[in-house]
């Protein structure tokens, strides 16, 4: 049996044989000719001269063997809907969304703007363009006017498909007016606009420029669409990156490489088989929606779940009621997630059958080891961290159990994954081989199959965002810090701009929330680096507790508070003691549930905090600025 080094090793030290390898996880219409061309650092084509199609390796491929197999399962607990689709279903369906944005005027090469909810036609949409070559650009759903009107003008989409509403925890999140509005902003349009009509909201049809998907799948079912081969680097989507501020930055993706990762992160990674069922808790907004909803479940020829819906409604148990009721092998979700889910712990959240689910995966931030303790010993099944990207596509760090079991190591998300070339470099550049020493996490280049190509229209900001760290050497900065025990096993300290410079000490805000984490009281916790006259920087924590009684009147949120510190200072020492420490009801999230620590950063700043369109609950900005700046008491100024 091959052990993991081994394979690991052959990765980096053999990677045209090792690749060539994976690459038979995929059908090729043409086979490649060049395994990678880095004649042109640090930009990588790999398996060039292969034609392929991601549409054909996702659904297509499978019909002989699986066509009436579960493809795709659509779940709404805000509409109550629960349909499945299977391999023929969607294949049909895929030809009929591509002969309508055929039909308007989309050609390969072309870029679609898609902008919808967690719906079975945002699916399709995505499998068509890649169908017939075109290039996707999703947007996360309920983006705010002037984010999205910023992506149309980079993007340039000849075609932009969305929905009349998404719903959120019973909350109608209108679509088309945000739309209208972005168009009207931006200054590129985009000569038609496909409207999904769910009947959640009024979405009026502008003449001449919008069209109704009813109407025009009428017209093309049945219709009979083939899928176009394409040289393995032409680009299969841009994706924005999360938090970007100025001009958008789109990732921009290739197609053959991008379908090799997939097919083997899949068998290697997450353990997946044609026939099982793979259920990833994100949004296809983001790029764990993209790799492990949509496009690396269906190359594996698994079945699919697409979930929109609250992970508490109706009740806390939705997402287990879903593995019992569908075979549930493999599942993705966020550390947030379950912290959310701890809160209802004395509720019967996990009674179930889960004897199918055989891993829980979880990615989007840094799992820290009482939440990863508390729903390993509430499944009784492996919990397995993983850390990547947009950028990358597929997991930098964590164990690929289907190569060799390894043990987790709660708080590290694991090991490098073959071909990625993972180094630690200190503030000089140099490089740090020894264990339990701070460093930034770069990786040797070229970067793996399905990894960013570039920035979309703009290789030099590419080069410049990335690849910029050490000069005279290509490595590709992550913007994370990290150590590295004994094992090879890396634990991330936080994002090198999320560092506190405080009295001339940098402090890395993960180390100080893994601290406070540890305290028996603590649900979640933020820490950011507020701007101080003094220091430079303090840390300022905002805290919420299991138990609220515990910190009810003045001197019990006194006692609560000294305990935290106490304990900051016990495990990492004085100076990482935080200046505050708030105790608020939640704490600001995404709605895909990553914590807005620069927002909350801006309001204890007293700056503008942006665009916070995708938070789950505006209320709660205005709870964090009552306990940073407190309202006078009434009669005084």
């Amino acid at each position: 049996m091959t052990t993991y080094n081994e394979f690991y090793r052959r990765s980096i030290e053999e990677p045209d044989a090792f690749w060539t390898e994976q690459s038979a996880l995929i059908d090729w219409q043409q086979p490649f000719d060049r395994v990678c061309d880095y004649d042109r650092p640090p930009f990588a084509k790999w398996f060039v001269g292969g034609r392929t199609n991601l549409c054909h390796n996702a659904v297509d491929r499978h019909l002989e063997a699986r066509g009436d197999q579960a493809a795709l399962v659509a779940v709404s607990s805000e509409t109550g809907g629960e349909t499945t689709f299977t391999y023929r279903d969607l294949h049909a369906e895929v030809q009929t969304m591509a002969a309508i944005i055929r039909s308007l005027g989309v050609t390969s090469g072309d870029r679609v703007l898609i902008y919808m909810p967690m719906i079975p036609e945002a699916v399709f949409a995505m499998l068509a363009c890649a169908r017939i070559g075109a290039v996707h650009s999703v947007v996360f759903g309920g983006f705010a006017s002037a984010s999205l009107a910023s992506r149309i003008d980079d993007a340039k989409p000849s075609l932009i498909v969305s929905a009349d509403a998404g719903s959120r925890g019973g909350r109608i999140i209108a679509y088309k007016p945000l739309l209208d509005e972005a168009l009207e902003l931006a200054s590129i349009a985009p000569p038609k606009v496909l409207i999904v009509d769910r009947g959640l909201a009024e979405a009026p049809l502008r003449a001449g420029r919008d069209v109704a998907y009813a109407v025009l799948r009428k017209l093309f079912l049945g219709a009979s669409v083939p899928c176009v081969w394409l040289e393995s680097n032409a680009p299969s989507y841009t994706l924005y990156t999360s938090g970007t501020t100025g001009t958008p930055k789109a990732v921009q993706r290739d197609t053959g490489g991008y379908a090799v990762a997939l097919a083997a992160s899949m068998k290697h990674i997450f353990r997946g088989a044609p026939g099982k069922t793979f259920f990833c808790t994100s949004d296809i907004g983001w790029v764990v929606g993209h790799s492990y909803i949509v496009y690396g479940p269906l190359v594996a020829g698994m079945t699919t779940i697409l979930y929109e819906g609250l992970p508490t409604k109706p009740d806390a148990g939705i997402w287990w009621r879903l593995v019992e009721a569908y075979g549930v092998s493999g599942m993705f979700s966020s550390p947030t997630a379950i912290r959310v889910m701890k809160q209802h712990e004395n509720e019967p959240i996990f009674d179930y059958d889960l004897s199918s689910l055989e891993n829980l995966f979880l990615a989007g931030e840094p799992l820290d080891a009482p939440t990863a303790e508390w729903i390993a010993d509430a499944l009784g099944k492996p919990i397995i961290d993983n850390y990547w990207q947009t950028e990358s596509g597929w997991p930098i760090l964590t164990l690929a159990n289907g190569v060799e079991q390894k043990g987790t190591k709660f708080g590290s998300p694991g090991l490098p994954m073959y071909g990625y070339g993972v180094r630690l470099i200190d503030e000089a550049g140099e490089e740090i081989t020894e264990a339990g020493r701070k460093g930034l996490i770069v990786i040797d280049g070229p970067l793996p199959p399905g990894c960013i190509q570039t920035v979309a229209d703009d290789d030099a900001r590419f080069v410049a965002t990335y690849w910029s760290t050490m000069e005279g050497r290509h490595v590709y900065s992550t913007f994370d810090w990290g150590v590295r025990d004994e094992d090879g096993y890396y634990f991330l300290l936080g994002r090198a701009d999320d560092v506190i410079n405080t009295a001339g000490h940098r402090l890395g805000t993960r180390e100080i929330e893994e601290s406070i984490l540890g305290h028996s009281n603590v649900a979640e916790v933020a820490v950011v680096g507020v701007g101080d006259a003094l220091k430079g920087q303090v840390a300022v924590a905002f805290v919420t507790v299991k138990d609220p009684r515990a910190i009810a009147g003045a001197e019990g949120a006194a006692r609560q508070r000294q305990d935290i510190l106490k304990r900051v200072e016990r495990t990492l020492g004085a100076i990482a003691r935080p200046a505050e420490v708030h105790f608020v009801a939640a704490l600001p999230k995404t709605r895909s549930g990553k914590l807005l620590r620069r927002t909350i950063q801006a309001i204890c700043e007293g700056r503008d905090p942006g665009n916070i369109t995708t938070i789950e609950d505006p209320g709660v900005l205005q709870a964090i600025a009552e306990a940073v700046h407190p309202p006078a008491p009434a009669g005084r100024r």
